[in-house]
This record gives structure tokens, C-alpha cells and sequence, in this order.
């Protein structure tokens, strides 16, 4: 493949022993059956792009990695250890440089990081999107998905860059918190909570205003100069921070990327050593809270809240205790639902460019929240809360409920229940 380590590659496509434990785990195989739409089988495809990587892959390899939505389940159960996520990482750069796509796809691949990681056009896309819904069913598959994404209403626009951290008097700590692109615009809640519940525990917050899109979206199209682009402007932002002893995320899909920053820099080792030294202070919020001693509840005890564990923070991070102890800790009843290892099938752009595969994920997550009895359900990740919400199921990000439980305002949609 080019542009890539090619020995390293090798290395991890010979650790795969073909047992085939992936299978049962992987979202797109357990729906298919299909082989290829396993990590097994997609590593059968590397291995031949790796064998011919002088040429172009063949369209067949290029629509199953396609239809991987690295939510790296395979990595949780494969007990040989493969290094899935850095081998379908490089597949797609490879897929990006070396293979023509018809020009619609190149068109919307292009588009989709270009609006999404601006909170401005991004805002702009979806106030369009609102009125051209109507016209959804006239749409090719792609471009009515994108459409099915925009929510009914968007929270007042410029909230992300007026907002101020909360001043705490004798802080026990300085952390930063990482905004993000999307979910400012999306659910600007979920972070205004996030400012509470820190300055609750004694931490004065800061906000890097230089810094930008953590590069997940440009990172999983194959766009690595894009990504790395994003990621060197969010460590420059960082290191002039000053020291903290935190980088809290609330997006878990923005956090398995940073978390990996190093990777996007093999080729500059200077770069790669600032990366690792970003990584090793980037947290999910929920790891940051686990340490501190917890807050007491104002709310009756015994809500019922489904927990929805992101496949970023689940198989990405590999945080699976944290989020429900903390739920449980506040005084909710905590329920697991059935399947909680298989994707929701949001997973950052995948819902609109594979948008059946996508809505069959959905679908079955849905049923899957529904019986547990609890309508209303937590998540660590923008991208999971805007894909599963519906009439039936009321979904929220977990700092919002420990910001409620906590003295904070009900997440939005929720009445006050205090006791």
C-alpha cells in the first residue's frame, strides 16, 4: 500500500490467525454473513492490496473496507492481539491515493470534512437541510441520508465561541476542554454541562479557541494530510495551554483519534513525541470524574436510564466500567441492553455513506434500548445521541444527567424531578 509502512503492515496482517472469533462481534458480518464484511475477511483483501500495491485495489476490496465501520469490536474479542485499527486505517489512505472513485462519491467525500469540521457552514448546511427535507424522497440514497441527519431544531448559533469557564475560586486543578466541531453546533448543552460539573469538583477549565476538528472525519476517509492538518493545530493549541493536568473530551469519537495521534505522525518523529505527550493527558470526561470523589445527588434515586456505550469509548478506548458506575453512583438504575458490543451504526460519516447498512444497525440498536424498559438513554458520543434518538427514546449524554443529578438543569426534554 502506498504511502504507508509497509513491514509494519505485513507484521500485522501475519498476527491474524484466521480463528475467526472477530466474526461473531463485527456488526456488518452478523447482518451480511459475507465473509468479506468481516475483519477476518478484510484482512484477506489487505493482504492482496499489500501483495499488489503498485496498483489500484479492485473495486470489490474497495466496497468492503468501505462498509467496515471501525468500531473495532474485532479488537475487543480477537485474542491474537491484531492491530485491526492501524491496518484499515492505512487500507483507506491507500484506497484514497491510489483508486478513482465515480466523481459523485469523490464530490461528497470531499464535502462531507469541508462542511462538517466548520461550525459556521456547518450550521449554514443544516438550516438548508431543514428546508430541503421535504424533497428527501426524490434524492439518491447518500444525499437523503444526509438530509434524515439534520434535526428538527438547532440550539442558538454562537454559543461554543461565547462561551466562558465557569471561575472556581481555589482550583484544584487546570484542565482544558476540547470542544470539538460538531456537537458545538449540535447540542452545545452537552458541553455547558460538562463546564459545570468540573467546576463542581474544584477544576478551573480552559478553552483553547485555536484549536479545531480532532481530525476523526478526514482520518477515517483515508485524507491523512487533512487529519494530520487538524491534529497539529489542536497540539500547537494545546501545548500553549500551558501545563493541565487533563485534556478532557466529551465526544469519544474525538477522543479514540487524539488518544492515537501518534500513529498520524510515524514519518516526523519530533511531531510524534508532542503527540504522545498530548495522548497521555487525553481522557473521556468519564475517566477524568471516575477519579474524583463523587457528588451528591439531588435527584430521587431510581430513574431508570438504558446505557449506551459508544463503540469509540467500548473498543476504542477501551473505558467500558467508568460511564455506568458514575450513572449508578447518582443514584440511577442502570441498564444494560442486549448486543451492547454491536455498533449503532452512526460511526462519524458511515450513516450517510453507507446509509442501509446504517439503518439496519439502528434499527436493531433501537429494539435493543426499547427492552430494557428505559426510555431514556445515555451515551458518551454526539454522533450515537443524534442517530438513535426517536419518539420512543429519550437520549442524552451522560454529563448532562450527572450535571442534573449534581444541582444542573434537566437535559433538554426532561422535566425537573429533585429529591
Amino acid at each position: 500500500m502506498s504511502g504507508i509502512d509497509v513491514a509494519a503492515a505485513q507484521a500485522r496482517i501475519r498476527s491474524c490467525v484466521h480463528c475467526g472469533f472477530c466474526t461473531a462481534t463485527c456488526p456488518t458480518y452478523v447482518v451480511t454473513g459475507d465473509e468479506l464484511d468481516s475483519p477476518r475477511g478484510r484482512i484477506w483483501l489487505m493482504k492482496d492490496m499489500l501483495a499488489a500495491s503498485d496498483r489500484p485495489p479492485s473495486p470489490r476490496a474497495v466496497h468492503h473496507i468501505d462498509r467496515c465501520l471501525s468500531c473495532l469490536a474485532c479488537t475487543t474479542t480477537c485474542p491474537s492481539g491484531v492491530d485491526y485499527m492501524h491496518l484499515v486505517d492505512a487500507a483507506r489512505a491507500h484506497i484514497e491515493t491510489t483508486y478513482r472513485r465515480p466523481w459523485p462519491q469523490r464530490l461528497l467525500r470531499a464535502a462531507l470534512p469541508w462542511l462538517l469540521t466548520r461550525r459556521r457552514l456547518f450550521r449554514l448546511a443544516l438550516q438548508l437541510g431543514r428546508l430541503a427535507r421535504p424533497l428527501a424522497g426524490l434524492l439518491p440514497p447518500q444525499l437523503a441520508a444526509m438530509l434524515g441527519q439534520v434535526p428538527a431544531r438547532l440550539p442558538a448559533a454562537g454559543r461554543a465561541e461565547r462561551r466562558q469557564p465557569l471561575a472556581v475560586a481555589q482550583p484544584l486543578g487546570r484542565v482544558i476542554l476540547h470542544l470539538g466541531c460538531v456537537q458545538p453546533v449540535l447540542r452545545p448543552a452537552i458541553d455547558d454541562a460538562a463546564l459545570r460539573l468540573l467546576a463542581r469538583h474544584g477544576f478551573e477549565v480552559v478553552i483553547t479557541r485555536q484549536s479545531s476538528c480532532c481530525g476523526a472525519l478526514d482520518h477515517h476517509l483515508g485524507r491523512e494530510a487533512a487529519a494530520r492538518a487538524h491534529a497539529a493545530a489542536n497540539i500547537a493549541a494545546w501545548d500553549a495551554a500551558g501545563d493541565v493536568e487533563a485534556i478532557i473530551i466529551t465526544a469519544s469519537g474525538c477522543g479514540t483519534v487524539i488518544k492515537d495521534y501518534a500513529a498520524l505522525f510515524g514519518d516526523d518523529p519530533a511531531m510524534a513525541a508532542r503527540a504522545r505527550a498530548v495522548a497521555a493527558k487525553a481522557m473521556d470526561i468519564s475517566e477524568f470524574l471516575a477519579r474524583l470523589p463523587p457528588l451528591p445527588s439531588v435527584l430521587a434515586p431510581g430513574r431508570a436510564v438504558a446505557w449506551h456505550s459508544a463503540c469509540s469509548l467500548q473498543h476504542g478506548q477501551q473505558v467500558k466500567v467508568a460511564p455506568p458506575a458514575l450513572l449508578a453512583a447518582a443514584g440511577f438504575d442502570v441498564r444494560q441492553p442486549a448486543e451492547a458490543h454491536i455498533c449503532c451504526g452512526s460511526a462519524g460519516s458511515y450513516a450517510i455513506l453507507q446509509p442501509e447498512m446504517s439503518a439496519t444497525l439502528k434499527a436493531r440498536k433501537q429494539v435493543a434500548l426499547a427492552a430494557t424498559g428505559a426510555r431514556l438513554v445515555a451515551s458518551s458520543n454526539i454522533g450515537c445521541i443524534g442517530h438513535l434518538a426517536s419518539s420512543e427514546l429519550h437520549i442524552v449524554h451522560m454529563v448532562e444527567l450527572l450535571d442534573w443529578a449534581s444541582g444542573g438543569p434537566p437535559p433538554a426534554g426532561m422535566a425537573a424531578q429533585t429529591g
